[in-house]
């Protein structure tokens, strides 16, 4: 055999024997929505406050990134949704709905997801003794002390553009937490919610599909006991 046919030979034994990539992390999850849209939100350790958000499209059988880009998480890092106590200013951790979008500015060209303005009386309910808890409020509910409530228009930055995650939302529990989203970078991290910059939240905006029924995961890569790995 002349040696360029041996060095041929090596190199197919070498592709031959490499492992095959990974899947694609929405093929590694349990779950992911029964939907045909995901968006990953994931960071390296439980305490950490940065870390990235990647949206998928199932297509062919198989999920397809379909963008991706730097977030931050609350100041504390990430908690698990299911034990997550308010005001501790950690992300929830688990798969949640995506309930509708809402921003102080006008929904980028191309929206179709149900998009809400914020107005100057919109409020987001976080008091526990109110029956409007972890609701929008227009105008703020008699029973809703101001002092704890965010009065939306005021987060210009932030609320420029965002997503509501489902998370504490269809059967709220007192104490858990309220006004989690998916919204646009501040200063620093968060009280709690995913953030990322207005480029990309506007991006996700014309990306998602109510009729594909898009849901969020949020998670370390850590495999810490405390959150939820992805």
């Amino acid at each position: 055999m002349r040696p360029g046919a041996v060095a041929l030979a090596l190199s197919a034994l070498v592709v031959l024997g490499s492992p095959p990539p990974p899947p694609p992390l929405p093929a590694r999850m349990a779950h992911t929505g029964g939907g045909t849209q995901l968006i990953t939100a994931v960071a390296p350790e439980r305490a950490s406050t940065t870390g990235t958000v990647t949206w998928w499209n199932r297509e062919g059988g198989r999920w397809v990134k379909r963008g991706s880009a730097p977030a931050r998480f609350g100041a504390k890092g990430l908690a698990a949704g299911t034990s997550r106590r308010q005001g501790t200013n950690t992300t929830p951790t688990g798969l949640y709905g995506l309930p509708y979008a809402f921003g102080i500015e006008a929904a980028p060209p191309g929206t179709a997801y149900p998009y809400r303005r914020v107005r100057q009386d919109s409020w987001w309910c976080q008091d526990n003794d109110s029956r409007s808890y972890n609701r929008w409020t227009e105008p703020r509910a008699a029973d809703c002390r101001a002092a704890e409530s965010e009065h939306l228009i005021t987060y210009r930055a932030q609320y420029a553009h965002a997503l509501v995650i489902g998370f504490n939302y269809e059967r709220p529990v007192r104490g858990r937490g309220a006004g989690i989203f998916l919204h646009v970078n501040g200063r620093g991290a968060t009280a709690g919610c995913v953030s990322v910059s207005e480029d990309a939240m506007r991006r996700i905006l014309r990306w998602a599909d109510p009729a594909r029924r898009p849901h969020i995961a949020v998670g370390t890569r850590s495999g810490s006991t405390a959150v939820t790995r992805l």
